[in-house]
């Protein structure tokens, strides 16, 4: 059942921010036998809050439904490896970690992170939910616990002794139903001078470039800077920091330290809160005006298609992320359009994509049928599969990008 009040400040939830019909789970991938099988649909429909303005869905399967098994390792992207490796040099250097250190990261999905605090022998402890990516963490060396976190597992992990001089919650927290329970989890984890990191799209980018295929059943929420300050503050956390990165189309780290201690704030919290005041994002009015500039992009896709169907060429998928299927799925498109598209993934290929049952291929299939388009779907790893893939130039083949607008590249 959906939530009918606001996961922040329990505000009743009244107002849409997007309504993009119904869709499958973004990432209920399917096998060949599964194919005539019904297939669940659920309301993807996004509502703002009055009160507080966080986005957000309603709730209509259970965190354990979606990510006890789950599709996504996050190993398979070159540049998401350097984001980490570089991510975890500044760290140690930033906050000053050494072997004594102990790092836990919420999470951790197939310890593509902490494999590099691994490497330089700091302690580390995952926490992940999925139990198949999970175990792929432990190959590597990566204490991992399997379970979902909040303030329960915290207690219980405190109890054993651990405690966090670096926490990293990096690209969770719009997976969260429950936020108050994560953030007392989270307060409760860090030591009384550890510093927490959160890392999440970051709502304005949402709004500027018209990311609508972001919003899908495994985010719950989408936030601004505002709206987490004011969840952490109520869980006696402080963002001290903030830094504008450029993953998932545009991210926020925070750097956050525990009300009671001394660090100062910086100039830059208080940069991106006027940034987000100057764009709308603490205005309703913004809100409510961003579902007719969705419907304007859906025909602008439909058009594309239209052409390239028109003049007789052909076209195919790159990526299976759960943005592509959100994407598809809304904008109506089939395998009559898109015969298939391809993924790293060994753990993908050879299945289909949830609604439009477009089958996933290994990426040498590109090469086998030498198309004139390739639609990259995860748009945000653009310029990684532009160049890897570079070898269809030599047939004349061109890259597209159909989000916020559509670009031959």
């Amino acid at each position: 059942m959906a939530h009918s009040t606001c996961r922040l400040c329990k505000a009743a939830l009244t107002h849409t921010f997007l309504d993009l019909g119904v869709s499958p789970l973004a990432n209920s991938f399917l096998t060949a036998d599964q194919r005539d099988r019904m297939e669940p649909f659920y309301p993807l429909h996004a509502y703002v809050c009055d009160a507080c303005l966080l986005i957000q869905l309603g709730e209509y399967e259970s965190p354990q439904q979606i990510f006890s098994h789950y599709l996504y390792a996050s190993s398979y992207s070159s540049s998401w490896l350097k984001h980490a490796e570089a991510y975890v040099e500044m760290a140690i250097e930033r906050f000053q970690l050494n072997s004594e250190s102990q790092v836990i990261e919420v999470a951790s999905n197939d310890g593509y992170l902490l494999q590099y605090f691994h490497q330089r022998s700091i302690q580390t402890l995952g926490i992940e939910p999925a139990s198949n990516v999970a175990e792929l963490a432990k190959e590597k060396g990566i204490p991992t616990r399997t379970a979902f976190f909040g303030e329960r597992l915290a207690k219980q992990l405190v109890q054993e002794g651990y405690q966090a001089d670096l926490l990293i919650a990096n690209n969770v927290l719009a997976h969260v139903p429950d936020l108050h329970d994560f953030a007392a989890g989270l307060k409760l984890l860090l030591q009384p001078n550890g510093v927490l990191t959160i890392e999440f799209p970051h709502l304005l980018e949402l709004l500027r470039e018209q990311q609508f295929d972001t919003i899908y059943h495994e985010h719950f929420s989408y936030f601004s800077l505002r709206t987490a300050q004011k969840l952490l503050a109520e869980h006696g956390l402080k963002v001290v920091d903030v830094d504008q990165i450029p993953t998932h189309g545009g991210s926020l780290r925070l750097v956050i330290k525990h009300v009671e201690d001394s660090a100062e704030v910086t100039t830059r919290v208080a940069e991106i809160l006027q940034l987000e005041h100057e764009n709308g994002v603490d205005e309703r009015s913004t809100y409510t005006q961003f579902s007719q500039q969705i419907g304007l992009r859906r025909r602008e896709v439909l058009s594309f298609f239209t052409y390239v169907q028109a003049m007789g060429k052909s076209i195919v998928g790159y990526g299976a992320p759960a943005k592509g299927n959100t994407f598809l799925n809304y904008c109506g498109i089939s395998k009559d359009w898109l015969p298939f598209t391809v993924d790293q993934s060994p753990h993908k290929q050879h299945l289909y994509l949830p609604g439009t049952r477009i089958p996933i291929k290994h990426p040498d299939e590109i090469k086998r049928t030498n198309p004139d388009y390739v639609l990259i779907l995860p748009w945000n790893l653009k310029q990684e599969i532009m160049e890897s893939h570079a070898y269809i130039r030599d047939w004349g083949g061109q890259f597209v990008v159909l989000i916020p607008h559509a670009q031959v590249l």
